[in-house]
């Protein structure tokens, strides 16, 4: 009987030992994000914030105050292109421009402007525990894009045409600062958008890359 007790415990703090390692296995790359987090933007929000429950696998969900989801509409007659992100081992994942189902693919978001074209194109990606980052799985595509740094390259192949942009700022908005959906028409800009922290339940903020294009020879002239 002794000697069941005295395994009985054994087995009692193995599960206790486990089960803090489990959660210190969770909760450590929020916790470590948080401390090294890039500076959130003071954006003046538009738009009043509540908590509320959303399914973030859909865009249309990502910013309070923005685009419906009856307006994610293709706005070209190209409906997908695909993305690279060599720092990231992404290597081209699909965009959908038209659709929200962050799922099946990354997401362009209606209304800005097409790559390689004068704007701001807005490219929204999922993501979840780094532990469990693929750049293959569109749900954890982007669970590593805080750590892109200025002068990290992006490709975009769009309508048979290569286009390079290098990454100029990471920071971080709220959920109600719709204005980095803004278009900027002195060139063409890329912009990168993630919850953080990754793999955070309440999604309480929005990781922003910004990138803007190299000029390509053959298309030293933007539309």
């Amino acid at each position: 009987m002794a000697k069941n007790k005295k395994l009985l415990r054994v087995i009692a703090a193995f599960i206790a030992l486990a089960g803090i390692f489990l959660i210190i296995w969770v909760f450590s790359p929020i916790v470590t994000y948080e401390l090294a987090a890039p500076r959130l933007e003071g954006f003046l929000s538009p738009v009043p914030q509540g908590a509320q429950s959303l399914d973030y696998t859909k865009a249309s969900n990502w910013f309070q105050g923005g685009v419906s989801k009856e307006e994610f509409l293709p706005e070209s007659g190209v409906k997908y292109y695909t993305i690279s992100i060599p720092t990231l081992r992404i290597e081209n994942a699909t965009v959908a421009i038209g659709g929200e189902d962050l799922g099946e693919s990354l997401i362009q978001y209606p209304g800005t402007a097409l790559p390689g074209k004068r704007g701001n194109a807005v490219i929204f990606g999922h993501s979840i525990l780094p532990q469990f980052y693929d750049p293959e799985n569109y749900l954890a595509i982007f669970s590593k894009l805080p750590t892109l740094k200025k002068g990290n390259e992006i490709k975009i192949s769009y309508d048979g045409v290569s286009y390079r942009y290098i990454v100029e700022d990471v920071f971080e908005v709220l959920p109600t600062d719709i204005q980095v959906l803004e278009q900027d028409s002195s060139d063409a800009f890329l912009t990168l958008v993630t919850c953080t922290p990754p793999g955070h339940p309440l999604k309480p903020r929005r990781l922003i890359v910004r990138a803007r294009i190299v000029p390509l020879e053959a298309n030293s002239v933007l539309y």
